[in-house]
């Protein structure tokens, strides 16, 4: 009965805890989104799309640099229980000294790096303190998540993020009343990143702190066995997230940078939902397969493809509205972006339950190569269709590449694992659907808003009816999976 109590009072942390740190990074993620028309008025379209670019370079240097250790921080908690901080800690110092070398590199060549990334000094030096500290942050929401204690790493979320918002807004507005437009970037990268790197400092400070080790070589090996396969796959995902901005930024202009990053804030939305279902479904994923009961898998799992197929044609929908109110009328172009941005992040959700059979069944090498092959493709098409058809090509190339890798995923599923829970044809034939449904849709922008919106309301309503039952079945699901793990404790 003990044994009952203490399983039942674990999981009630673990629910309790584990809620308010992921209601803590949705607040943090919905507060980007929310002062994005801020963001877009106070700066000017150019600036903007300097803004965005630098993002970009900071997700892709902090890929690399940190050498991914901070994943490992997952698997090591098994190995490493005695001493569980001990490795955080060791493993947060190869982290930092790997960063150090990387930055006395980009030193050496610090001229050239930064011609190519568009960087003054101030955004230079702060993209590597940066890249420091918010590692720091990686590895304590790692940790704090597998020993259910998210108190820490949620208040330092939150403290970090959401005083450099208002901050980096403050004294961007207080540049334009006093008319110093040309520092308008400098003063966001100021407001926004000197209290996360502050934060992220003091957050260091507590991981050594708490795990008294700084050098252990033998958590380090274990740490570089487990992160150095994974950083190709990590940098491709990035790249393919973050090069188109960075490609229109240098062939096209920093507006047309600027226009175009605004349209992937729309795309954010989905991809947030996306991300927060998954997180949700993996685990219940891998319970049926360990279980035998992968077959189980597929109905509520095309369920939920359709559920976001329906989001992503109403975000589309929407769209119009959506630009108006993110940014002024200069950024109406954005508009023609969304419907092929959204089929693109779909696309990628639909692959995720491929490439998860495959991370099960540990052939990650992989999904490595999937996605690297992918990235390939994309950077490939992107400066082709750029060059010759301008920046909003490169929402169609994005998605087009996403297509591919779902269909690379898929086929790898089956002659790799030799299962096949969604079967491609259906889950391809369904993304096809949808996307097309988006891209056509767009046509509904020339019509009057109200026919629009009853075509809206319509399709809605009728697809909620259609849907109910297998939404019903999947929450009935989710119950019954409930159930029998009370029952097991």
């Amino acid at each position: 009965m003990a044994g009952k109590n203490k399983d039942a009072s674990l999981n009630k942390r673990a629910f309790t805890s584990g809620f308010f740190f992921i209601l803590a990074q949705l607040f943090a993620r919905g507060l980007t989104f929310a002062v994005t028309p801020i963001y877009s008025r106070l700066l000017t379209q150019a600036q903007y799309g300097i803004v965005r670019t630098y993002e970009s370079w900071l997700l892709i240097a902090y890929t690399v640099m940190s050498l991914c250790l901070w994943r490992s921080v997952d698997v090591a908690k098994n190995d490493f229980e005695e001493d569980y901080n001990g490795y955080v800690s060791s493993a947060h110092t190869l982290s930092y000294i790997a960063i150090a070398f990387f930055f006395g590199i980009c030193m050496i060549f610090k001229t050239q790096v930064q011609d190519f990334c568009q960087m003054d000094d101030l955004m230079f030096y702060s993209c590597f303190l940066y890249v420091f500290t918010y590692t720091s942050m990686l590895y304590v929401q790692r940790r704090d998540k597998q020993v259910l204690k998210y108190k820490f790493s949620t208040m330092a979320t939150l403290l970090t993020i959401v005083p450099g918002t208002f901050l980096s807004i403050w004294l961007i507005y207080r540049g334009r009343v006093q008319g110093l437009v040309d520092q308008l970037v400098d003063r966001r990268v100021i407001g926004y990143y000197v209290p996360q790197i502050i934060g992220g400092a003091i957050v260091a400070i507590v991981i050594w702190t708490q795990g008294k080790k700084f050098i252990n070589l033998k958590y380090w090996k274990y740490g570089l066995a487990f992160s150095l396969p994974l950083i190709p796959e990590a940098l491709s995902i990035q790249i393919m997230n973050q090069s188109d901005k960075i490609m229109i930024q240098k062939m096209i202009s920093n507006e047309a940078a600027g226009i175009f990053a605004l349209a992937t804030t729309i795309s954010f939305i989905i991809w947030i939902l996306e991300d927060s279902v998954w997180n949700a479904w993996i685990p219940w994923l891998y319970a049926k397969i360990s279980q035998g009961e992968e077959k189980e898998v597929a109905k509520p799992w095309t369920s939920v493809m359709h559920m976001f197929g329906i989001l992503s044609w109403v975000i589309v929908m929407l769209a119009p509205e959506a630009i108006a109110i993110l940014g002024p009328a200069k950024y109406r172009p954005a508009v023609w972006l969304i419907a092929p941005m959204v089929s693109g992040t779909l696309f990628r959700f639909y692959s995720y339950s491929y490439s998860a059979l495959q991370n099960y069944y540990k052939r990650t090498q992989y999904v490595a190569a999937g996605t690297i092959g992918t990235m390939v493709l994309n950077v490939i098409l992107n400066y082709v269709c750029i060059l010759n058809f301008g920046y909003m090509a490169a929402a169609y190339t994005t998605a087009f590449s996403y297509i591919i890798l779902l269909l690379v995923q898929g086929i790898l599923e089956h002659k790799i694992t030799g299962m096949v829970i969604v079967p491609l044809r259906k889950t391809l034939l369904i993304a096809v659907v949808y996307g097309a449904i988006n891209l056509l849709s767009m046509n509904l922008y020339k019509t009057a808003w109200y026919f629009r919106y009853a075509v809206l309301l319509l399709v809605v309503a009728a697809a909620a009816i259609a849907l109910r039952k297998q939404m019903a079945a999947v929450l009935k699901m989710f119950k019954r999976r409930n159930k029998g793990e009370n029952k097991k404790q």
